[in-house]
Order: structure tokens, then sequence, then C-alpha cells
């Protein structure tokens, strides 16, 4: 099964919208999961940024090529 999505076609807002989401989503998770909403409060900040700069790497390489 061959997926044809067609990314090109998103705006800013769609990709906002998206991001949101996702925050929402994980907001939720941590409220209703106790387990994480421990993990999360018990894990150093450190470890977050370290993570969000990783998975930063690539969107922003892509952005500012050429």
């Amino acid at each position: 099964m061959k997926m044809n999505l067609n990314f090109k076609n998103l705006k800013l807002c769609d990709i906002s919208m998206i991001k949101l989401s996702v925050l929402f989503a994980t907001l939720f998770l941590v409220s209703v999961w106790s387990g994480l909403a421990t993990w999360a409060v018990n894990t150093h900040w450190a470890w977050f940024l370290i993570a969000c700069l990783l998975l930063a790497i690539k969107p922003i390489l892509t952005v500012f090529k050429k």
C-alpha cells in the first residue's frame, strides 16, 4: 500500500495546529497516567532540553540548507 501524502501543501497554520495537538495530547497523557506524570516530574529538566535539541537538528539543517 503506497501512501501519497502531500506535505508540501501544509501551511504554517497547519503545522502550528499539529504541534499544539501533540502538546495537548502529551498534557492529557501526563494528567491521566500517573506513572508518566511521576516520571516527567522526577526527570531532570536538562534531559528534556537535550532531547529537544537533538530532535531539532535535522529540521533546522533542512530549513537553513541553501
